[in-house]
């Protein structure tokens, strides 16, 4: 077995079969529906989110693991795996506070190497390094080399969105409120980009049909030539996600690896339905 386990949060979004394959343990965030509260990918469903939000009858809001959820799965994980070390890898700490209770969880661990990483962004922007530090776990990496796997992967991934409306990450304190109202007045479609852990616009277009092309456009510019893994993801626009996906098959002929999937209820809620995002991940 490895030496070194490896643990993230929901807002990963890893395809179920990769994290089993590498076993990779994945604690959930909450997501609260008027008085409804559930764990992502557990009780709610991005489904859940997608109707609340557009019918707008109840608020919609997440929050974090609770520190002794981390500690419970920490030494869940430690017990089955016999790991001498774990690897805790989050959501960027700009986002949200479950890097923090990750921290203090592994601060009760006195006995124990816990280690937590910022992974600076979300969603497969999260999801590629924590592939990356699982399969330098799975070849025998110790705990430093497993970090610095994450870490460099870290580095040469990235995140774009398109997203109908800014409405929602402005509610939820994800974007300025000024960049939100903007948007919003022009009725653009805002193309925005994680950036030092922070959602940030980085352009707007007219039509949704040119946030797709767009998305391709940058993507490819971020690629630059070399071999990449590719995810997109989306909220209620399947169709929208698919089209990305065979452009994006098209236009990066050194695609090593490419997934598409519906992001969770937790970015969700932030994002709105109709959003569609690629996350760029360069070998």
């Amino acid at each position: 077995m490895p030496s070194v386990a490896v643990l993230t949060d929901s807002t990963a979004y890893l395809p179920a079969e990769v994290a089993h394959r590498l076993d990779v343990t994945v604690v959930p965030l909450l997501v609260v529906i008027g008085d409804r509260v559930g764990a992502e990918g557990v009780d709610v469903t991005p489904a859940d989110v997608a109707v609340a939000l557009t019918e707008g009858s109840v608020p919609v809001t997440t929050s974090r693991p609770s520190p002794q959820a981390f500690a419970t799965a920490y030494a869940e994980v430690l017990a089955r795996t016999g790991a001498s070390a774990l690897v805790s890898i989050h959501l960027s700490a700009d986002m949200s506070g479950t890097a923090e209770a990750a921290r203090l969880a592994a601060h009760g661990q006195p006995d124990v190497d816990v280690r937590v990483v910022d992974s600076r962004s979300l969603a497969m922007g999260l999801g590629f390094p924590v592939l990356a530090a699982a399969e330098a776990a799975q070849a025998g990496a110790s705990v430093d080399d497993v970090i610095a796997a994450a870490e460099r992967c870290r580095e040469r991934t990235r995140v774009l969105l398109a997203v109908d409306t800014l409405e929602h990450l402005r509610r939820g304190g994800r974007i300025g409120a000024a960049a939100g109202l903007l948007g919003t007045a022009l009725a653009v479609k805002p193309i925005l980009q994680v950036a030092n852990g922070r959602l940030a616009l980085r352009e707007k277009v007219r039509t949704t049909s040119r946030a797709t092309r767009r998305l391709v456009e940058l993507a490819v510019e971020e690629a630059a030539d070399g071999p990449v893994d590719v995810a997109v993801h989306h909220l209620a626009a399947a169709n929208r996600a698919a089209e990305l996906t065979r452009q994006l098959r098209e236009q990066l002929p050194a695609l090593a690896s490419a997934y598409c999937s519906e992001v969770g209820a937790v970015v969700g809620a932030h994002v709105g339905p109709g959003a569609v995002g690629v996350v760029i991940s360069r070998r």
